[in-house]
């Protein structure tokens, strides 16, 4: 039924058709007692006809009845297999449920996931003409429920905790421009300007495989402001991002929307051109206006040699009027895009995230995963939607481009919703908080990272205040109410304070503050010296040499915090330090009784997914108890079931945590950290600075987060041309530094 569906309703959306077909399946198996009540079967092919109906936007009365004949057709399949012994019977579907709700018409603009399947109908427009659902939304709720229920109850046997798992699937089989023309139908004409870009939405619920993300959450985004998210490790903040890019939250569609996730496509195209392609509708209508000038063209010599008086002549101006209001809608969309000044602009973001006007021209296919993902940054911050998403930016960039990136932002036109745990990013960016937590949204108006923290703090101090001297209050009219409810001589006395308590507001115990503890184990002294690199040359080809003439010296008590921009060889003067690699010339000493912890960047590789961090410890490190094991997880935050759950089930932070409990496991001496803040939550970077000061250890640490390189190390040095150097100075000095090279090079801002 999918397939026919899809044939009479282009691009509908597969959810909505795996929905329907789940749905009638699952009514046609329904057992029902009361032989006179509604049959499911018809309940639900009077529901899921409407439903698509609405998807298809097409409300002719041809279009009703193909929909119809096709699901009657459908029913016609099911009730087929009657009769037929039910061990044998092979179901071609089962109801299957939404990983998100779809609420149509609960909202005052409708579901845009239905938008999607009408190609460009502009839903808000079509409500203005009074075109409306006509599906009986309590049949649909009902039905809806029936169907949780039954899914909830199996799930009840075994819980999973899977809020990552959708972050890890792929796109469905569709194009960048297919998706991004599907999402964001193009608005012609000036009744899209009129229109407010604010979002609010009172109530929306998201879930995934069961796991409750956000319960009747109000969403509220004013155009124009910047808010960071922020919240803890598998909250599901990355969900809600994704829910937004694909319109699984009703946002209106005259609101364009991108979203940074995940690394473009590598191909021929150079890197210059690929920023300038993503935006579709731009390339879409240059490549419009070039067809419009030639047919334009072709009517004017085919009209030149016609008499005024023909109806061909009547014909061919009626044809090129219409072409010239086309065509002026086009270049006034153009021109609304600034389109003449598109290469200059993509041209600066690159070189602003670090691509050199050489590099400009590579290949895409010839750049690695972390600079396909500053591309795709690029394209994000070049296309400049009304609402752009970006899921921690600061994990794909280096100190330079985190720079360039917040300055960048800070005059950006439109709204922007960063999920970051990168406090100084948020501080510079951020002109609004939205905090997520117990399923909810809180907002923070007018705050940046700090002041969010401190009224945050202040009101769960106060939450606290009053619960405790509400139950107090509870507990002495209660105590009365029990000692003296049968006393005659007190019971008025009883009755009222039983009436008290039962106008006294019921208050919610507050959650419990969020915690996070790293430890490191203690270190053995070593008589000095422990590192030194002396004038250390290396180059992966010899005849282009990466690093030489380092000089560098760690010794237990070091704190030392390497900067520098991508590409200028931070890991490779780690891995030199940990002997993964060897100089082309000098001499790296080491004492012989050293142990070097190595926390990889990307550490994930490391880890075997399939199964949990117990069993993955047992088998690296063995030697101890389960017990001894789930101890060990906790001094890093993995309490609980957690360490029992299979790895890939758990989020970002989760892991990192996982990898720095594996790291203690070895007893360093010396700690070489590449990256170690990418994935951890705030409360989870704070834990890491503060194990990180109690170290005895020596630690060397490649970082781009201001705040754990203030709060840690006590020099920085700069990997840059060629050489490692000290630089004189902190982090703010470092950063002021690259925002004076910067204004001097002329990296343009946002328009």
């Amino acid at each position: 039924m999918e397939a026919e569906l899809q044939a009479q309703i282009p691009g509908l959306d597969h959810v909505i058709s795996e929905y329907s077909v789940g749905y009638l399946t699952h009514a046609s198996k329904t057992y029902v007692e009361d032989a006179n009540a509604p049959s499911p079967l018809a309940e639900a092919a009077d529901a899921v006809t409407e439903l698509l109906i609405s998807a298809s936007g097409d409300f002719s009365a041809q279009n009703e009845e193909a929909i119809r004949n096709l699901v009657e057709k459908f029913i016609s399949s099911l009730s087929s297999t009657d009769g037929v012994d039910p061990e044998q019977r092979q179901m071609p579907f089962m109801a299957k449920k939404l990983d998100q709700a779809i609420n149509v018409g609960s909202q005052r603009n409708m579901s845009s996931t239905l938008g999607l399947a009408g190609g460009n109908v502009d839903l808000e427009s079509a409500n203005s003409r009074k075109v409306e659902s006509r599906v009986d939304r309590k049949k649909l709720e009902k039905a809806e429920r029936k169907i949780r229920a039954k899914q909830e109850k199996k799930q009840m046997k075994t819980v999973q905790y899977e809020a990552s798992r959708l972050l890890n699937e792929a796109t469905e089989a569709m194009s960048y421009e297919e998706f991004y023309m599907a999402v964001n139908p193009l608005q012609l004409g000036s009744d899209s300007q009129a229109k407010s870009k604010d979002i609010k939405i009172d109530s929306i619920d998201i879930s995934i495989s069961g796991h409750r993300i956000l319960t009747d959450a109000a969403l509220t985004l004013a155009y124009g402001r910047r808010y960071g998210l922020v919240g803890q490790n598998g909250i599901g903040k990355s969900t809600l991002l994704r829910a937004l890019s694909r319109r699984e939250v009703a946002i209106p569609n005259h609101i364009s929307i991108l979203h940074v996730e995940q690394e473009i496509r590598g191909d021929d195209t150079p890197a210059l051109q690929a920023v300038l392609d993503a935006d579709v509708w731009r390339k879409h209508l240059l490549a419009e206006q070039e067809k419009i000038t030639k047919e334009l063209a072709a009517i004017e010599a085919e009209r030149s040699s016609l008499a005024d008086t023909s109806k061909d002549a009547a014909r061919l101006d009626h044809e090129r009027e219409g072409l010239d209001i086309t065509l002026s809608d086009i270049h006034a969309k153009l021109a609304e895009m600034e389109s003449d000044k598109a290469e200059s602009r993509a041209a600066s973001i690159l070189a602003g995230l670090g691509f050199s006007p050489e590099r400009q021209q590579y290949a895409t296919k010839t750049f690695s995963g972390g600079w396909r993902m500053r591309l795709a940054l690029a394209r994000a911050l070049f296309c400049e939607p009304d609402l752009l998403l970006l899921d921690e930016p600061s994990n794909m960039l280096d100190v330079p481009s985190i720079t360039f990136l917040s300055n960048y932002l800070q005059t950006y036109p439109s709204t922007i919703l960063v999920v970051s745990h990168d406090r100084a990013f948020l501080n510079e960016v951020a002109t609004d908080i939205i905090h997520q937590h117990s399923e909810r949204l809180d907002y923070y108006k007018g705050a940046n990272f700090e002041s969010f923290y401190a009224t945050k703090e202040e009101r769960r101090k106060n939450a606290k205040r009053e619960y405790e001297k509400q139950m107090a209050e509870r507990a002495h009219l209660q105590a009365f109410i029990d000692k003296f409810r049968y006393n005659a001589a007190k019971s008025s006395e009883a009755q009222s304070r039983i009436k008290k308590l039962e106008r006294m507001p019921v208050l919610e115990a507050p959650e419990s503050e969020y915690v996070v503890h790293f430890k490191f184990p203690d270190v053995e002294k070593l008589s000095p010296p422990i590192v030194q690199m002396s004038e250390v040359a290396f180059g992966y080809t010899k005849d282009k040499p990466l690093l030489r003439n380092v000089d560098l010296d760690v010794q237990l008590d070091s704190r030392i915090g390497i900067v520098g921009p991508n590409g200028a060889g931070k890991t490779t003067v780690l891995k030199l330090l940990t002997s993964q690699l060897q100089p082309s010339s000098g001499l790296i000493s080491q004492h012989a009784r050293l142990r070097i912890g190595y926390f990889a960047q990307h550490h994930v590789d490391a880890l075997d997914l399939t199964t949990s961090a117990v069993s993955f410890m047992a088998k690296t490190y063995p030697g101890k108890t389960d017990e001894e094991y789930r101890r060990h997880l906790g001094a890093f935050g993995i309490t609980g079931m957690t360490g029992l759950q299979r790895m890939e089930l758990l989020s970002g932070g989760q892991k990192s945590r996982v990898a720095f409990a594996c790291l203690s496991l070895t007893n360093p001496h010396i700690l070489v950290l590449d990256e170690p803040s990418n994935h951890l939550d705030i409360e989870g970077m704070d834990a890491l600075s503060d194990a990180l000061q109690r170290f005895e250890g020596g630690v060397v640490m490649v970082s781009h987060d201001v705040t754990m390189l203030q709060n840690v190390c006590t020099s920085l040095w700069v990997c840059d041309r060629g050489t490692v150097h000290k630089f004189d100075g902190n982090v703010n000095a470092y950063k002021k530094m690259i925002t004076e090279q910067a204004n001097e090079v002329g990296v343009a801002a946002p328009h």
